[in-house]
């Protein structure tokens, strides 16, 4: 199965003060933030708006960290393109009409399920990716120079 002959979602990765942006959508699924970039549309540009658009949130898009295929339905896959974003402006995150719920959950309470509701593999992957793979290098501090000696 070819992953470009698929439709393509782009998500967004935003962590902020331990805690990453999920939202539960329609299939009773944690889902990150973003959609389907309109025709022409970059993809950066395209998470910027949908963020903006289900979260009420302005972000700054980064790094690609990760791709894969998720079966939506049965034999219907998408092609998830993730991107690490980083918070441009408020925390307060509002619900859109296109989901249920909207949560900054603690990176520690993350795992392929939250409160009895599934979050996809893929997701946890991406978020997973983003903890390990931070998009700035943590300042250097002076126990952290003295544990290197």
């Amino acid at each position: 199965m070819k992953i470009h002959s698929h439709p393509i979602s782009i998500k967004g990765v935003l962590i902020h003060e331990g805690c990453v942006l999920l939202l539960l959508n329609e299939r009773s699924e944690w889902d990150l933030p973003g959609g389907r970039p309109d025709p022409e549309e970059d993809h950066r540009a395209a998470l910027k708006r949908e963020v903006r658009e289900e979260a009420g949130l302005e972000v700054s898009v980064g790094a690609q960290i990760e791709e894969h295929l998720f079966e939506v339905l049965p034999q219907r896959f998408v092609r998830i393109v993730s991107y690490a974003c980083e918070l441009s402006g408020s925390t307060d995150a509002t619900l859109s009409h296109e989901h249920l719920d909207v949560r900054w959950v603690p990176l520690d309470e993350l795992g392929e399920t939250i409160d009895g509701r599934r979050l996809p593999v893929g997701y946890l992957g991406a978020i997973r990716q983003a903890i390990s793979h931070p998009r700035r290098p943590k300042p250097r501090t002076v126990s952290t120079l003295r544990n290197r000696s």
